[in-house]
């Protein structure tokens, strides 16, 4: 049984690096992105705020305007994948290739922020490209930082690209219930707070509190420490090698909607090194509102839990 909970970092865990992010990312610096820009005629930066209150009022010189939402699904199940043929259409209209180099920037005012630029990047890669960074920290850290922002309007010329996502990164509905009903093996890992997995708390659009029966927690927050800006790899290598993972180990990321979820998917997949790592992308919220079963952690349980955390 894996301990999820311990924050301590420790020696480093030896596995091998992400697919196709060893020259280029995948996480960059303010220094990292300006010596990109000058580097790479290419470079494509992908602002995923808001226009309004975000990007209109100052952004990355260059950076085209892609909002989170363009992503997400509709209120009602909002981890919802949005389709190949919408994919296609976003990645084109802002210009995006799958060999073009592509830096994702969002906001940076908190770690839950982390988890939209996560959820971009894990969808950039799965669509086809090969080349993804995201700003640590955001804006937020780019202004910190001294770097200029521009309110100036970006031309963007189209591309032509025709996603096939892929399901290397994939989890479904039935990959989970494989998992459950004993046909496939692999860690369900809940990135919610103890609230959410013991079903004290749930997503206003969830159907009922609860986990996935047979998951572990580790909250999305454990890859944080004392700002917005995410660990590096070689902390994140050391983390997951205290909480027990190992490069052989398959992994299933969960939340509610797959936001919180695909900040642990990125520091497990593109940080720590781990290859098989999947994300739910609808989670809990399209889990229980197709009514697949659900489960609720007793209070005995969890006090053993607790128990377990105090020792570690």
């Amino acid at each position: 049984m894996k301990h999820l909970f311990a924050l301590t970092l420790g020696a480093a865990l030896v596995c091998s690096p992400a697919i196709a992010q060893q020259a280029f990312g995948p996480l960059m610096t303010s220094a990292d992105l300006v010596a990109a820009q000058s580097a790479t005629d290419n470079l494509l930066v992908v602002d995923i705020r808001a226009a309004e209150g975000g990007y209109a009022d100052g952004h990355i010189e260059g950076s085209v305007n892609a909002p989170y939402g363009l992503f997400r699904g509709p209120a009602e199940n909002p981890g919802q994948l949005p389709t190949e043929a919408i994919l296609s259409e976003i990645l084109s209209t802002i210009g995006a290739t799958p060999d073009r180099p592509t830096v994702v920037v969002y906001q940076g005012k908190d770690i839950t922020d982390f988890g939209a630029a996560a959820r971009i990047y894990w969808t950039l890669k799965s669509s086809g490209v090969s080349q993804i960074a995201i700003l640590n920290g955001g804006i937020n850290a780019w202004s910190a930082d001294g770097m200029s922002l521009s309110a100036d309007p970006v031309t963007v010329q189209p591309s032509q690209f025709d996603v096939a996502f892929s399901d290397q990164w994939l989890a479904t509905a039935g990959d989970v219930q494989a998992v459950l009903d004993g046909n496939d093996t692999a860690l369900l890992l809940d990135a919610r707070s103890e609230s959410f997995w013991a079903g004290e708390q749930a997503h206003p659009a969830a159907a009922r509190p609860g986990t996935l029966p047979q998951s572990q927690y580790f909250e999305h927050a454990g890859w944080f420490s004392g700002g917005p800006a995410i660990i590096d790899a070689t902390a994140a290598r050391a983390l997951a090698q205290d909480q027990g993972f190992t490069a052989a180990d398959q992994l299933i990321s969960f939340c509610n909607t797959g936001h919180w979820a695909a900040t642990n998917w990125f520091a497990l997949s593109e940080l720590a090194g781990i290859d098989n790592v999947k994300l739910y992308p609808e989670s809990m919220v399209g889990w229980s509102n197709n009514g697949y079963e659900m489960a609720n952690v007793p209070g005995p349980v969890r006090n053993l839990w607790n128990q377990i955390k105090s020792v570690f």
